[in-house]
């Protein structure tokens, strides 16, 4: 059976807004804070959700899985105490923005960066293009 691992995936109004608000706010100097979304989803969600707001049915592979943590999520109750309360933008609103922003630039040709990938040790099918070494 396939884990259902789970990530707080982010709206960036709860992580860029209080990174800009923290150098005016005294209570958050030299202080630590997880900030982020407090909703863990699972990534067949995310999926899903990209999938319904760009009109296609997704395609998944399920690889094998990598050694990586199954929950990933964090307590950001100091932060909301010092910065106030997040957005309150779910997965499905905040995809839903991030795709109306999309398809009113429209695509762009990513550009190429040689010879600063890690391309060793990678998880199989991640398909990177080998680049010969210098």
């Amino acid at each position: 059976m396939t884990e259902r691992k789970t990530r707080a995936f982010s709206y960036i109004d709860d992580v860029a807004i209080p990174i800009a608000k923290s150098v005016n706010i005294p209570a958050a100097f030299n202080q630590v804070f997880n900030i982020g979304a407090d909703k863990p989803y699972t990534v067949n969600e995310l999926v899903n959700v990209v999938g319904a707001e760009f009109g296609v049915k997704p395609q998944v592979t399920h690889l094998s899985a990598r050694n990586e943590v199954l929950h990933a999520y964090s307590d950001h109750s100091k932060a909301h105490g010092v910065f106030g309360a997040p957005t309150g933008i779910d997965l499905k609103e905040g995809i839903s923005r991030m795709a109306a922003w999309a398809k009113r630039v429209g695509a762009r040709q990513s550009q190429e960066f040689g010879n600063i990938e890690i391309t060793e040790k990678l998880p199989d099918g991640w398909g990177i293009k080998m680049q010969p070494a210098l």
